[in-house]
């Protein structure tokens, strides 16, 4: 274990990640790099991001240096096998600014799926009762439950996911997520032979 060791947190659609984010920040004071927001940030920034795109895409894929979304769906809904081409191209780069990013703490939505978790020393993951993330889905994104369901239905099993971190946390609404981060926090350090974060 490296003195300061590096932390994923992935959770499913309707868990509340990014709530247990924010709270970690807070107890903290440490940035959560925020592996989405990077692969959109790199694909309009990166040159050499741009020229893989554009060469697998085609000329269309950037518009006056910007990204063409309209081009990318279009290239994305044509074939099954077209998302990960673009993810072979694109979870690299992401990799390589994490590594480089000088952070300790990672968001990423599909760690496992796409081996970041090979990228960190130890796993959170966030989780709640399948009828509580529905709700929140539902009332955030104004869609059907049975929208929600598939869209759950494409991502990896939560309890597969549980049973493959190294901790859990319970957003259910009801449990304090504080005391359940402080103690997770508390237990990381002292595995890395820092004295406990909280007293």
């Amino acid at each position: 274990m490296t003195q300061t060791p590096r932390i994923a947190i992935t959770g499913g659609i309707g868990s509340g990640k990014s709530f247990v984010i924010r709270q970690l920040q807070a107890l903290t004071g440490e940035q959560v790099y925020d592996c989405d927001s990077a692969a959109k940030r790199l694909m309009c920034t990166s040159e050499e991001l741009k020229a893989q795109l554009t060469a697998l895409i085609g000329p269309d894929t950037y518009v006056d240096g910007v990204l063409n979304k309209a081009a990318v769906a279009q290239f994305l809904l044509s074939s099954q096998d077209h998302a990960q081409q673009i993810d072979q191209i694109v979870h690299p780069a992401v990799a390589k600014d994490f590594l480089h990013s000088g952070m300790r703490w990672m968001e990423c939505a599909i760690l496992f799926e796409s081996g970041f978790d090979k990228l960190v020393d130890m796993v959170i993951c966030v989780t709640a009762p399948l009828e509580v993330r529905i709700q929140r889905v539902t009332q955030r994104d104004n869609i059907s439950d049975d929208q929600v369901k598939q869209w759950m239905g494409r991502q990896m099993d939560p309890q597969e996911v549980a049973a493959r971190s190294q901790y859990v946390v319970m957003n259910d609404g009801i449990r304090d997520i504080q005391q359940q981060l402080k103690e997770i926090i508390n237990n990381i350090n002292i595995k890395s032979c820092n004295r406990p974060f909280f007293p």
